[in-house]
């Protein structure tokens, strides 16, 4: 049984946790202020473009009118709990985005009518993927000129390449929805379109409707024989196992429901929610989880309330300047006092006070079982990607994955006084948002503060201004850069002296050959230790072995260009020569890690740096300028797509030609333009 914090017990088979994703600007957080207002958990509708929006609500995104970081929050509707995470769209904080899709149950993508699949919703679709989420489409902002809800669901299944099919069709003209399934209309009266009425369809809209719920019942027959049945006797399906089947193919993955609307206008929000009881799985339906126990054997997590104790921490924030911890539990009952064992530090600690979460507002419980995403205090270990387990019964859950920083900026606080102030401040920050990293150039001795592009460094300036009155002088961006080799080479490296150890001496002598290749892009790091040894009869021991394969990596922590990360690199050891007892563990790795420093330096090392995937949208009579713009920055263009008047541009391009892109764009197209990009690979330019 799952808890509302005022209200009785929820059965967890009524309770849905879904997730809000979509490309910045798509209107997530306009659909979610709607949802809140039509299920009471609002009094009011807080809309992005003034500020007040509900979900957020920190300073920082309502200066920048975007969402920064997932927000969760909860709302009652038809004896139903919904529990919701409004994620961001912007490619910087997808963080945000990973992390909630792996404790989510269930998502509703938005799309743009007008501009349909948009680089990070592929991004988001990649995410919910990888976790297997199954989720809904809303078409959003179908009260646009050009909003075209067939173009846009053929985008899916050009670029996501995913069935969908239509279950609501919105007709702007008249602010209404048509309903594929019941065969209704929706109409959406009163101030903010809280007043909702399905009445039976005129003529006309049957004739609208009728290619949509076709493509509906055809697509959904393919996979239910009493359906196709029905379909191809012409029969009226029954509206219930048309819900079913729809319910199973949705749960599957197989389809994706797609919806439409206007969620600033407050039409066609109710029938989604609606859809997301029918569609969307409860936790219990949720296939188990796996998890690891301490003698590496695995176990199966049942989402059940009366098992010993699993949670994974998913997210580490600020509240009210004290250090709190959002947790998903997948087994057991969690109650204040709680102690808990930490999955990566394998200490134990207390859960000081347990909470819900409504977007920054927390409200004490008494306990929280299975299923529910909760809010916890009094961690001071746990971190994100940790799991919470019973001390009796510790288990561990797969990781939460984080992109490495591809951007950094030198940063050094205004007053000398605060430089450990800014250490301290920086570590929370980095604990909060794993994508960010501070640490020390060791070449200039300064502090370098790296993060997944400028608005995410932006963002965390601004806040440790205002959060923690810490102001900051920054420097120009630098990009990550990594490094690898542009050739093939072989070279020899050893060791010959003597180290005076006091009463003794020890003598180091040893010879290794080793040749070094690249690989192709993706290729990683690979380490080949098969040498031939000398003298002939000799017979190496283990150690002597992986002395000689830990010196190769040795050598690997950093390429002869500018020391940074290598990566596409193959290492053979060839040949080895010792020379008896002086030929031991220690010479061997050194001389190992020495063959390999010359092999890379012979063979010519290349920096390289972040290729962004990027896409433009201008203007028609800004293409020419914006194409030659992006061509002066060495940018490979991919394509171009028209769409009405504006023109969406396909390129990629090296991170450090796109540094202060978005200023020059807005300059050239009179503000008209739109930049986003996504990491894609580091390569050589």
């Amino acid at each position: 049984m799952s808890k509302d914090k005022d209200g009785p017990s929820i059965p967890l088979e009524s309770v849905r946790n879904i997730g809000i994703a979509a490309h910045v600007d798509a209107g997530k957080t306009t659909l979610t202020e709607r949802v809140l207002y039509y299920t009471g958990a609002s009094h009011k509708i807080g809309e992005v473009h003034d500020g007040n929006a509900v979900m957020d609500w920190q300073p920082e995104e309502q200066a920048h009118g975007i969402t920064i970081t997932a927000a969760v929050t909860q709302c009652p509707w038809k004896d139903h709990l919904i529990q919701i995470v409004d994620t961001p769209g912007h490619i910087d904080f997808t963080i945000e985005v990973e992390r909630s899709m792996r404790v989510l149950d269930g998502a509703v993508v938005v799309m743009d009518g007008v501009r349909g699949v948009e680089p990070q919703t592929e991004t988001v679709w990649r995410q919910a993927n990888k976790h297997a989420v199954p989720r809904m489409i809303f078409v959003n902002k179908m009260d646009r000129p050009g909003a075209d809800l067939e173009r846009t669901l053929t985008t899916v299944q050009e670029r996501l390449h995913e069935d969908t099919v239509p279950v609501t069709v919105a007709v702007p003209e008249e602010q209404l929805v048509l309903h594929a399934i019941e065969q209704q209309a929706y109409t959406f009266s009163g101030p903010k379109g809280e007043e909702v009425v399905a009445r039976p369809l005129t003529e006309g809209e049957v004739e609208m409707l009728a290619p949509f719920r076709e493509t509906l019942l055809l697509t959904l027959a393919e996979h239910d024989e009493e359906l196709e049945e029905k379909v191809l006797m012409e029969e009226e399906p029954d509206e219930e196992l048309v819900w079913a089947v729809l319910r199973r193919v949705t749960l599957a993955g197989i389809i994706r429901p797609a919806f439409s609307g206007s969620a600033l206008r407050n039409w066609g929000v109710q029938p989604l929610m609606d859809a997301v009881l029918k569609l969307m799985p409860s936790p219990r339906e949720k296939p188990p989880v796996v998890a690891t126990r301490a003698d590496e054997s695995e176990e199966t997590v049942e989402m059940d309330p009366d098992g010993s104790l699993v949670c994974l921490v998913f997210k580490v924030q600020l509240f009210d300047g004290r250090r709190h911890c959002f947790a998903r539990i997948y087994r057991g009952t969690l109650e204040p006092g709680t102690r808990v064992r930490v999955g990566h530090t394998d200490t134990e600690e207390r859960v000081a006070r347990v909470f819900d979460v409504n977007s920054n507002k927390k409200t004490r419980l008494h306990s929280a079982d299975a299923g529910r995403i909760v809010l916890l205090a009094g961690l001071r270990h746990a971190t994100t990607g940790d799991t919470l387990s019973a001390p009796d019964h510790p288990l561990l859950l797969a990781p939460i994955e984080a992109r490495d920083p591809v951007l950094g900026l030198a940063i050094e606080p205004k007053s000398s006084a605060d430089e450990e102030k800014l250490h301290d401040v920086l570590a929370k920050v980095c604990e909060e948002d794993p994508t960010l990293l501070f640490e020390d150039d060791p070449e200039t001795g300064q502090k370098i503060l790296k993060g997944m592009g400028e608005l995410h460094l932006q963002i965390n300036f601004e806040r440790l201004e205002r959060e923690f009155n810490l102001e900051v002088n920054v420097g120009k961006p630098r990009v990550v850069h990594r490094e690898t080799v542009g050739g093939t080479a072989e070279a020899k490296g050893g060791v010959d002296r003597t180290i005076d150890a006091g009463a003794e001496t020890i003598e180091l002598k040893a010879s290794v050959v080793a040749r070094i290749s690249p690989l192709e892009r993706g290729g990683g790091i690979e380490v080949v230790s098969e040498p031939s040894w000398a003298p002939d009869d000799l017979d190496p021991s283990e150690e002597q072995r992986t002395a000689v394969a830990q010196g190769a990596r040795d050598a690997l922590s950093g390429g002869p260009v500018e020391g940074s990360p290598l990566q596409d690199v193959k290492v053979e050891v060839l040949s080895v020569e010792t020379f008896g007892p002086a030929s031991g563990a220690q010479a061997l790795r050194i001389a190992a890690a020495s063959a390999v420093r010359e092999a890379l330096v012979k063979a010519g090392g290349q920096l390289m740096q972040p290729i962004m995937r990027v896409e433009v949208t201008v203007p028609d009579e800004n293409m020419g300028q914006t194409l030659g713009d992006l061509q002066s920055r060495g940018a490979t263009i991919l394509g171009q797509e028209p769409e009405g008047d504006v023109v969406r541009i396909n390129a990629e391009c090296g991170l450090s030609h796109l540094i202060g892109y978005a200023m020059d764009l807005r300059s050239n197209t009179r503000g008209r333009g739109q930049f986003v990009m996504e990491f894609d690979r580091f390569d050589v330019l």
